[in-house]
């Protein structure tokens, strides 16, 4: 058996058919142990890392990093059992990466592919820079052996080879795993990304931030144009990107993009939607949250207006069940648990991470699983895992200084909350007006399941929550 292994990109879950490299995190000659995250990948789903399937040695990586990769596709090869000595080639049945690098002289000595069938150049199959054959690992020239040049000597050439000639190719280099430093350069993943989109050479910059990182900022500010330079704009993802000379830029649509794309597409014209509005007055649900702060055991976590909303939901669930099901064609699945999801702005594209079970949670527990889901969505860690099953979502537009919308639903729910933001309004309190703290939410729901009543019940219990959380815990609970 032999002792090189090729490391295929796993499927991450849900039919995921491609990834794209973010940053390699070992490089070609490291030392790695079994499981040691080696790559990081970005999926429709969210960007993971991915660990080793054997410990040893880098042997080879086969795709550099911005690259998108089939699932099944081999990305790194191994040496599981580097202290044996040099990899000696086998006469037959050997792979390629059985193979020892070839030297230079080697690979001189390769002609060029016949221009008969030829492809275009740098591709599979076609000729390659130098005058070689282009081929993938473990894989010949096209359709024809490769010809060796004649010897300068007076001697009779020697035959050419009965098998084709395989070309192991140069290894990529990639950055060195922890700290995120690659030859001497310390970055972030993400910032290396920027840079290469950007073409800003990371080696020529000063870092301003910890340790003398380079940060986002440091990029952007190396790519500032000229005034004679086309101008920039900054992307709905947070980068900086340059308009050609017909003043337009054009952006990939892929991964957590392109899959909200098709979701979002999918269930607009799929499920039959419905919005409903309720403006709340909730300054008495602002002042518990003030008291809540107060309390010797929450001063350390965070507490904010969206956990009395995840709460009210919560709540209103148990009241009105129908609201967290799905519409399955003969049949409504009713679920006895609620995944509830919580919707994210990353540099990546939205993404709808889910707290499981969140109604068995009591109410710090619930305030500590958000901040969790929130940290680890901003850091770009968010797992498929967490971001499928969810059964009714919570969208947060308030943040952005909106007041509502009309969400759409994410596939496979029958319900989504839009919460606005809160803002000091003249209200009618008691018989007088006076400044009140007032949102406004905007209820989505699939109206092959929920109808009217159904949905203006459930937000109105919503709605009751908030004016008086304290109450309706009392009452409800």
């Amino acid at each position: 058996m032999s002792r090189i292994k090729e490391f295929n990109l796993p499927d991450l879950g849900e039919g995921l058919t491609e990834g794209e490299i973010l940053a390699w995190l070992v490089k070609v000659g490291d030392t790695i142990e079994l499981n040691q995250p080696i790559v990081e990948v970005e999926t429709a789903k969210a960007a993971v890392e991915i660990p080793a399937k054997w410990a040893g040695q880098v042997q080879a990586i086969f795709h550099p990093e911005g690259a998108t990769v089939e699932v099944g596709t081999p990305i790194i090869a191994i040496d599981t059992d580097p202290g044996a000595g040099p990899v000696e080639q086998s006469t037959t049945g050997a792979s390629a990466t059985d193979l020892p690098t070839p030297s230079a002289a080697s690979l001189a000595a390769v002609e060029v592919a016949p221009t008969e069938g030829a492809v275009e150049p740098g591709l599979i199959g076609g000729p390659a820079p130098g005058g070689r054959t282009a081929v993938l690992v473990g894989y010949g020239p096209r359709t024809t052996a490769a010809k060796r040049r004649p010897r300068k000597s007076s001697a009779p050439a020697a035959p050419a080879p009965t098998a084709p000639v395989r070309v192991v190719p140069a290894p990529v280099q990639a950055t060195v795993p922890g700290n995120g430093r690659s030859n001497g350069v310390l970055a972030k993943p993400p910032v290396r990304k920027l840079a290469k989109d950007l073409g800003v050479d990371l080696s020529t910059l000063t870092g301003s931030g910890p340790s003398g990182s380079i940060t986002r900022e440091d990029v952007q500010r190396a790519a500032a144009p000229a005034a004679t330079a086309p101008a920039t704009v900054t992307t709905v993802a947070g980068s900086t990107a340059s308009f050609g000379a017909d003043r337009e830029q054009r952006i990939p649509v892929k991964g957590v993009r392109r899959l909200t794309a098709e979701n979002m597409s999918r269930s607009a014209f799929t499920a039959p939607h419905v919005t409903e509005f309720l403006t709340v007055d909730v300054t008495r649900a602002m002042k518990a949250l003030d008291r809540l702060r107060e309390r010797r055991e929450w001063r350390d976590v965070r507490v904010s207006p969206l956990l009395l909303v995840a709460k009210a939901v919560l709540l209103a669930v148990r009241r009105h069940p129908m609201v967290n099901s799905s519409w399955a064609g003969d049949e409504i699945i009713v679920k006895d648990y609620v995944n509830l999801g919580i919707a994210a702005a990353t540099e990546r594209g939205l993404i709808v991470p889910n707290i499981k079970d969140a109604g068995r949670l009591t109410l710090r527990e619930l305030a500590d699983a958000m901040t969790d889901l929130v940290q680890t969505a901003k850091a770009g860690k968010t797992s498929p895992a967490d971001m499928s099953g969810g059964t009714l979502t919570i969208t947060n537009v308030g943040v952005f200084g909106v007041d509502t919308g009309t969400p759409i639903l994410p596939p496979g729910e029958s319900a989504i909350l839009a919460f606005g933001a809160v803002r000091q309004q003249p209200w009618v309190h008691k018989g007088r007006v006076k400044p009140r703290l007032v949102t406004t939410l905007g209820l989505s729901f699939d109206h092959r399941i929920i109808d009217g009543e159904l949905g203006s019940k459930f937000l109105r219990d919503v709605g009751d929550f908030l004016t008086d959380p304290e109450a309706a815990l009392l009452a409800w609970t």
